[in-house]
């Protein structure tokens, strides 16, 4: 296997052959996903090796794909029609134009862009951007706001709605708290250290807890060194140029977030795109690239990048990590994993996906992570091979560039680890763990009960309910507020235009009363939305992956 200092490193990748554990495929489900793995590693799957992977995507009814499309249709129809009543003088167009001596200029605006913004977003644009003024934990309050211009502007009441209960937030393990016995020592640590560094880590800005986080952060991992970044984003953007560049290829899987999509375009690398979770579409590409090499030279690649998430967040779907691992060895090809939504919520203690698949951390070439949801913090992290991060240290440019992490975040960070990992005397940070795990099992199958369609694995704390309809989006989400209850509505371009959804993210945080309340009322709004579109019974579904991932010694 090719080690991580090559990741660094501008040698090629060589073809030659070597003996590596494989997998077998019995059947391919929805997207070439196998049904049985046979061998990785010689281990045993961490405890999940005789329970069924289940992961549901399911299909609702051919009308509700028709009447979406005749719903998007009807309303760019009227779009169109109230765009030529504005030219016409007869209505007021409300949205910032091009000024008339800067006409000829390239507009600021693509014009379906301009178009979708002012004749649909607009219509639903009041269940966005809601300003909250408490902490945004499992339940806040919300600034009472209403519009007069058909959301084009709003206006605050000056009244205040009381606790809504947050089922959008990513405070997994429910560490968002201003509970005043848990945060004495980020309280000490800001009396110390003051709010800000306004320094870069190379020059006035390292300090000493910034050390202490990165050990233990690669302890908590079980790898060799990390670093971390005072932004999530900017970890995936700012470092996969520092890795990868000309003469490079990136596998991106084609719902990977925008970070690394942002990463792998500034690379300058040549990137193909694999479908979502599939084993074949991604040794496909990683078979042709060996094969045929670069475009026109047909030299071999420099380095060959796989890029994945451990959960992905709008599908709720957990990665294929054990095929994946040996598809990269059996090619010698490197992996990046971004961990932002399954370190912390997934695993028997926690520690994400590796944990949760019985894989060892050292197969992972690059290990990325966020402390922006199950910590309750900002920043992320890159954690591996120590050579790996030696070099960012010097080539990342948000390592040279960007300001230190500031030392309360810092030492909130330490706190949730700590906690986790028991190192502060206590059980709570794995009963947060367990905590979590049942809420998404006993929710999950409720909205199964209850006959709604719903995407991702069982185990994921992101759960997509699709809405399909564009008039249900906003219906949905204000019906919701009046019980009481903030939700996610996600539509069209952010997924496909059939497949608007809400997405519930659970927290260890809520209650089984909390959940029971929003499940009473999905419940109830399902009937009168008309949202229970799924069509059989649990054993008969048509689209349902039943995935047995059974790995033996």
């Amino acid at each position: 296997m090719a080690t991580t200092a090559d990741l660094v490193s501008n040698g090629n990748i060589h073809r030659h052959n070597q003996n590596i554990n494989t997998f077998k495929s019995d059947a391919y489900v929805r997207s070439g996903l196998s049904n049985h793995f046979s061998k990785h590693n010689g281990k045993a799957n961490g405890g999940l090796d005789k329970r069924p992977f289940k992961e549901s995507f399911d299909q609702a009814p051919l009308y509700v794909a028709v009447l979406t499309y005749v719903g998007f249709g009807v309303v760019t129809l009227f779009g169109y029609l109230r765009d030529f009543l504005r030219a016409c003088g007869l209505e007021k167009c409300n949205l910032a134009q091009e000024r008339e001596e800067q006409k000829d200029f390239v507009p600021l605006y693509q014009d379906f862009e301009n178009f979708y913004t002012r004749n649909l977003y607009m219509r639903v644009r009041d269940n966005w951007n809601r300003p909250i003024c408490s902490l945004p934990g499992p339940q806040f309050d919300l600034v009472e706001r209403v519009s007069d211009d058909y959301n084009w502007t709003f206006r605050n009441t000056g009244k205040t709605i009381k606790n809504v209960i947050n089922m959008g937030s990513y405070n997994y393990l429910g560490f968002a708290e201003n509970n005043a016995n848990f945060l004495t020592t980020v309280a000490d640590t800001t009396r110390q250290y003051g709010v800000g560094v306004c320094s870069t880590r190379q020059e006035m800005g390292n300090l000493d807890i910034h050390n202490e986080l990165e050990d233990l952060v690669a302890t908590f991992l079980g790898v060799e060194d990390s670093m971390t970044f005072g932004m999530g984003f900017a970890t995936n953007s700012m470092n996969i140029p520092a890795l990868v560049g000309k003469g490079c290829l990136i596998l991106s899987d084609e719902l990977n977030h925008t970070s690394l999509v942002l990463g792998a375009r500034l690379s300058g690398s040549t990137i193909r795109v694999f479908k979502h979770n599939n084993i074949q579409s991604l040794e496909k590409l990683l078979r042709d690239a060996v094969v045929h090499g670069q475009p026109r030279t047909h030299r071999p690649w420099k380095k060959i990048l796989i890029l994945v998430e451990g959960i992905y967040s709008m599908e709720g779907s957990v990665v294929r990590l054990p095929e994946i691992v040996a598809l990269k060895k059996k090619y010698k090809a490197y992996l990046y994993l971004d961990e932002a939504h399954s370190i912390g919520a997934v695993g028997q203690t926690g520690r994400g996906v590796t944990e949760y698949f019985g894989l060892d951390p050292s197969d992972i070439d690059v290990m990325m992570g966020t402390f922006t949801k199950s910590f309750g913090a900002a920043g992320g992290y890159i954690a591996g091979k120590k050579e790996l991060v030696d070099f960012l240290r010097t080539h990342s440019h948000s390592s040279v560039y960007a300001t230190s992490m500031s030392p309360p975040v810092t030492k909130q960070i330490l706190r949730v680890l700590k906690c986790i990992m028991g190192q502060d005397g206590t059980t709570m940070g794995i009963q947060r763990v367990r905590q979590l795990a049942e809420n998404i099992r006993y929710f999950r199958q409720r909205l199964q009960e209850m006959g709604f369609i719903i995407y991702g694995n069982e185990d994921s704390p992101v759960v997509p309910l699709l809405l399909y309809m564009p008039g249900k989006v906003g219906a949905f989400a204000r019906e919701m507020l009046k019980k009481n209850i903030g939700v996610v509505v996600v539509g069209f371009p952010a997924t496909p235009i059939t497949e608007s959804r809400a997405r519930f993210c659970l927290s260890a945080a809520h209650t089984r009363g909390m959940l029971d309340k929003v499940l009473n009322t999905l419940d109830d709004l399902g009937d009168y939305l008309s949202l229970k579109y799924f069509r059989h019974s649990r054993s008969s579904q048509d689209r349902t992956l039943r995935q047995n991932s059974v790995i033996n010694h």
